[in-house]
């Protein structure tokens, strides 16, 4: 294990999931490498010997660090109680999860069944789900931890031939804001991240130059400091790769009025009127959006 590390990670434990290759493996190694226990879980494959999960983790040892294999897969909804499991059988407790696991997909809405891209919501969205219920529970009784959710700028600002993965990504932003603020009066936070990275999945896109630009390695030290107890931030989205961090958010210009019987040309002109306008609002819920949108 190298030396003169920070310490706030030593002996804590994480659940990564989809740590099998690409970004996960990347956060498993560099968690592992800071002195963090890590629950491997990637679902195996038919012929796989080892498993994916199991090279990471023999990895893991190789280097002096300790790591567990965990092979369920996110479509099973009893994936996250089984990932708990291990993590408190193996390592008498649980400090954090990164819930990585996802696919990407390449078709049009309109070539798209609704097979397809139910599969594709299910293993992204509700994957992610299954796995941060139970984990989020348990953290929120014993009063800290942190989730990070991996979001995608496709579900900040959609992509042609990506619609179900859009949506996905989408979907787990509006997750995350709600556990946000329901988890942050419990010490418990959750963020999502949006990395850029040569993997499986997005290879076939990028350079030469970009594959050697966006190694995942490189944005596992943010996965790291998100984990870290004295980050503080909950409730953000983080763009991270390639050497670069970004920081998204939702931002509005200043309402204007509109008469009740207003027509076409007059809501026409309002909208052109709040495109011309500054973002210079920020809302923390939806709650306090309300409260300022229909103020009197």
């Amino acid at each position: 294990m190298p030396k003169n590390l920070p310490m706030a990670l030593q002996d804590k434990t994480f659940i990564i999931t989809g740590a099998g290759k690409g970004l996960g493996r990347g956060y498993a190694l560099h968690l592992a490498s800071l002195g963090a226990n890590v629950v491997v879980n990637n679902r195996s494959h038919v012929g796989e010997t080892p498993s994916s999960a199991a090279s990471v983790v023999a990895e893991i040892i190789a280097a002096g660090g300790k790591a567990v294999a965990e092979q369920s897969d996110a479509e099973d909804t009893l994936c996250g109680a089984r990932l708990l499991q291990t993590a408190l059988d193996s390592f008498g407790g649980i400090d954090g999860l990164v819930a990585n696991a996802g696919v990407s997909e390449g078709t049009s809405f309109n070539k798209q069944d609704l097979a397809q891209f139910r599969r594709t919501i299910e293993i992204n969205l509700m994957g992610t789900v299954n796995a941060v219920h139970p984990v989020y529970q348990h953290l929120y009784q014993q009063g800290h931890g942190s989730i990070v959710v991996s979001t995608s700028v496709a579900g900040l600002y959609g992509e042609h031939g990506l619609p179900a993965y859009s949506t996905s990504k989408a979907g787990l932003l509006g997750l995350m804001y709600a556990l946000s603020k329901e988890g942050g009066r419990h010490n418990l936070r959750i963020n999502a991240l949006a990395p850029y990275a040569a993997t499986q999945m997005t290879d076939e896109y990028l350079t030469d130059e970009l594959r050697q630009q966006m190694h995942p390695e490189r944005v596992a030290p943010v996965v790291a400091w998100l984990m870290n107890e004295s980050c503080g931030v909950n409730g953000e989205i983080i763009i991270a790769g390639g050497g670069l961090m970004g920081h998204a958010r939702v931002s509005e210009p200043v309402p204007v009025p509109i008469a009740d019987e207003a027509d076409f040309a007059t809501i026409d002109q309002a909208w052109k009127q709040l495109r011309e306008q500054p973002l210079e609002r920020e809302y923390r819920s939806a709650l306090q959006h309300s409260a300022a949108f229909l103020k009197p």
